[in-house]
């Protein structure tokens, strides 16, 4: 089968009955999550790319990158929904409010000896595990994680370089997920895991809510930058969390004036997108073995989709070589840009940004999406090279080519 850019529109977005609440990602929520984040040692706002020369040549206003490959060292976002959800479950254990919750308070002599040992357990691509290996750490506690088969053995090692107990599997991404619950049942370990299922909801949330800091920063940062706020927010999804996170927070925030949402999942892993399709949570099943890693879900995220399905304006599913287009042109960029070094998921949606604009067989698609002239794009770098070997693969050596890269 020939790979291809697909889209669904939501017809249903733009109208107001019937609509999941947002209010667990609204700007007091979301102010509450930055601060605790804030009061880590190695905490500091991700830059926000302005690629003035790029959207120049591709014919919009603005093109934004939030670039997450600084963030505390991990070179992923990831690190901000384990930690904060990490940091609600022993808030609750401590009996304390999250609101006077800090990095400082849980790494404690006193509050371990009042926590006493706990593992946390977790099934990852890569990113999530390590953000919740590192939070672990961190706070003297324990982790377990395991990943798909397929997984980076550098991917693994650096799991492994904070002290977790990390393997890679046999089963793709979604059994490791139900092998990690089932660990955690057996041994009596707290499972760490950015999707819910009955009975399992509140640690999803947290994790979600934590990724409201990164999206609390880059409005921060565009009213710093005297820049209007965005008309269109492109954002990846594998199960959906991130995304969900984004459209809550978006929609909280801006309210009926937001900005246009385009969900980018790969092909091979478009569960989002088939959801979409089907006005219905849809599972993508087998290996996923697409290079967008940390996209390569099947099952969504029911909190995440509630939210997508009834804010999202648009689901895009599309092949690999969109995201090894972002990672070629975020890393090299136009004279006066920033560079941005993007792995495969994170550049996925500037890839699909780059398609859009620059192809004139998706002029119908760019029509739909109202991109124009004055649209001001922001779009998330969720990683950076987090396998560094296959980074230079593909932007070196030119592993998945597009005709359309000149």
């Amino acid at each position: 089968m020939v790979e291809s850019i697909k889209i669904v529109m939501n017809k249903e977005a733009r109208k107001n009955q019937n609509k999941v609440s947002v209010k667990d990602f609204n700007l007091e929520n979301a102010k509450n999550v930055k601060k605790f984040h804030e009061s880590f040692d190695v905490y500091s706002k991700t830059p926000l790319a302005r690629l003035k020369n790029l959207s120049n040549k591709l014919g919009v206003s603005e093109i934004l990158v939030k670039d997450e490959s600084y963030r505390f060292g991990l070179n992923a976002f990831k690190v901000l929904g384990g930690s904060y959800a990490i940091g609600n479950f022993l808030a609750q254990k401590l009996d304390v409010s999250m609101k006077d919750v800090t990095f400082n308070m849980l790494t404690k002599k006193e509050t371990k000896e009042k926590l006493g040992d706990i593992t946390f357990v977790t099934a990852t691509d890569g990113n999530h595990g390590r953000g919740v290996a590192w939070a672990a750490q961190q706070l003297n506690q324990n982790a377990v994680v395991y990943m798909p088969k397929g997984s980076s053995e550098i991917r693994l090692k650096n799991i492994q370089a904070t002290g977790a107990e990390a393997s890679i599997t046999d089963m793709n991404y979604d059994d490791a997920v139900r092998l990690s619950l089932d660990m955690a049942n057996k041994y009596g370990w707290e499972i760490i895991q950015d999707t819910a299922w009955e009975g399992y909801k509140d640690i999803p949330l947290w994790i979600m809510q934590g990724y409201a800091t990164l999206m609390l920063e880059a409005v921060e940062q565009m009213e710093e930058m005297k820049i209007e706020k965005p008309t269109h927010v492109f954002i990846q999804a594998g199960v959906g969390s991130l995304a969900g996170a984004v459209q809550g927070f978006i929609a909280a925030y801006y309210g009926e004036d937001r900005p246009i949402t385009v969900v980018v999942e790969p092909n091979k892993a478009d569960c989002i997108y088939r959801s979409g399709k089907n006005k219905k949570i849809t599972n993508v099943t087998g290996d996923m073995n697409t290079i967008m890693a940390g996209l390569a879900c099947g099952e969504p995220n029911p909190i995440g989709w509630e939210i997508l399905n009834d804010y999202s304006d648009a689901y895009i599913s599309c092949p690999e070589y969109i995201a090894a287009n972002g990672m070629r042109v975020l890393g090299n960029p136009l004279n006066g840009d920033d560079r941005v070094v993007s792995g495969e998921s994170g550049a996925v949606t500037t890839g699909i940004v780059y398609s859009i604009l620059k192809d004139e067989d998706l002029k119908d698609l760019k029509e739909q999406l109202k991109l124009d002239e004055n649209s001001r794009v922001l779009v998330v770098s969720t990683e950076g090279d987090t396998d560094p070997d296959y980074y230079r693969e593909i932007v070196w050596n030119g592993v998945y080519p597009d005709k359309y890269i000149d």
